[in-house]
């Protein structure tokens, strides 16, 4: 039998709620084969840039920054962008 969660869910589904912080869920609407292979690519890619960014190479960083960040230079919620690289 799987525990129970411990942390309560917003009504919606989507997000997940620690110490009055959102934490945002894996859409449930996903296949579970097409979630395992996003969360596989994600992982590479976080991989990729942490060795980037130990060897100082910014060019290999910003090969997985999503080109549109850069063009339309608009942060999630509407604010402008702040990069760190």
């Amino acid at each position: 039998m799987a525990s129970p969660d411990p942390h309560p869910h917003t009504p919606d589904g989507r997000y997940f709620v620690v110490k009055g912080r959102l934490w945002r869920l894996s859409n449930p609407d996903l296949a579970p084969e097409r979630r395992e292979a996003l969360v596989k690519q994600l992982m590479a890619a976080r991989r990729e840039v942490g060795a980037a960014r130990k060897t100082g190479d910014k060019q290999r960083v910003r090969r997985w920054i999503k080109p549109s960040m850069g063009s339309e230079n608009v942060g999630p919620c509407g604010g402008p962008m702040v990069r760190r690289i």
